[in-house]
């Protein structure tokens, strides 16, 4: 696949297999009550993808507290779904 960064040929190509080939995923938080935040997602890997993995990711303090979390997506059995760690 040629690319060239000073034309920008192919650079989405680029990003899409570096995504694919790091195996990340980006998770998108939902404070209750308000909007999803699109803007800043959590960056994780795919193999360490569990809730507590996440909340390590944003404060290791986090998972002490932590009661269950509300997951939207394709890897729940329905939306919402509550989820502990």
């Amino acid at each position: 696949m040629p690319i060239a960064g000073d034309l920008g040929w192919n650079l989405d190509e680029l990003i899409e297999r570096m995504w694919e080939y790091l195996d990340l995923i980006r998770v998108y938080t939902k404070p209750k009550g308000k909007d999803p935040d699109y803007e800043q997602p959590v960056i994780i890997q795919r193999i360490r993808s569990t809730v507590e993995d996440f909340c390590n990711k944003i404060h290791r303090n986090m998972v002490k507290d932590f009661r269950y979390a509300m997951v939207w997506g394709t890897s729940v059995k329905f939306n919402p779904q509550k989820v502990g760690k």
